[in-house]
């Protein structure tokens, strides 16, 4: 008589969406990590036109990835998990880092509205980009140079944030403006980190909303990309949560 062995749970993945005025690479140093530790990692470009558009393409990609999925948002990032993890069917649990954990009707522009520590508002600067009908055009916004530093990334070196300004990526009105969909975060068990310092989306907009989502929240000393100044806390708490939230 043959004996069944138990089966080996599958691999879970770790996706990380990026936010706006950034792209993948502001997650390289926590992919290096999540590397070295022999975790499944992949960074999913972030198109930055609107919720509805960047939702579906970050779903599309997670429906391509055999097995489960923790899917972790950066900044605007999270409003995109909050989203596309209600549609995929392979995610077991969210992670905001610095991340906006929308509700149901709400835009990013309604959370900021409050917010008494957010300055990124006044530090943008509009442009615009063609919509691929006729002349029509949309509205998309970037970091004044001036306050990129202070507003976003005031715990890095002035010269590293030069560079990231020279190749931050314009975000879509319609990313701020467009209301959320149904949260993922009332179905998933979700955690975040809330940054003490985030002058961009707020640090009081940030614990607001992961407090809502119910999420285990880690606070850490830091600016709003808290993932590029303390690679290796980020790190720890999202390894953590391929074990307690899957």
């Amino acid at each position: 008589m043959t004996q069944s062995t138990p089966s080996t749970p599958p691999e879970i993945t770790v996706v990380l969406v990026h936010g706006a005025f950034a792209d993948s690479s502001s997650w390289n140093g926590v992919v290096e990590m999540l590397q070295a530790a022999g975790v499944p990692v992949v960074a999913v470009p972030n198109p930055l036109r609107s919720v509805t558009i960047d939702s579906a393409y970050v779903t599309s990609r997670l429906s391509q990835i055999d097995g489960p999925v923790l899917l972790v948002g950066h900044s605007y990032g999270g409003v995109v998990i909050t989203n596309a993890g209600t549609s995929a069917k392979n995610v077991v649990g969210l992670v905001y880092v610095a991340g906006f954990a929308t509700d149901e009707g709400e835009s990013l522009s309604d959370l900021e509205a409050n917010s008494k520590d957010s300055v990124l508002n006044s530090s943008l600067l509009p442009l615009q980009y063609p919509t691929g009908d006729g002349q029509a055009t949309e509205t998309e916004f970037e970091i004044n140079p001036e306050f990129f530093h202070e507003a976003f990334a005031a715990d890095l070196p002035e010269g590293q944030t030069r560079v990231m300004c020279a190749t931050q990526r314009p975000a879509s009105a319609l990313a701020f403006t467009e209301p959320s969909g149904v949260p993922a975060w009332k179905t998933l068990p979700a955690c975040a980190i809330v940054a003490t310092g985030d002058k961009a989306a707020g640090t009081d907009v940030l614990r607001f909303t992961a407090d809502r989502a119910g999420a285990t929240i880690t606070e850490l000393e830091g600016s709003h990309v808290i993932m590029i100044s303390q690679p290796r806390a980020v790190t720890d708490v999202i390894m953590s949560a391929t074990t307690t939230l899957a």
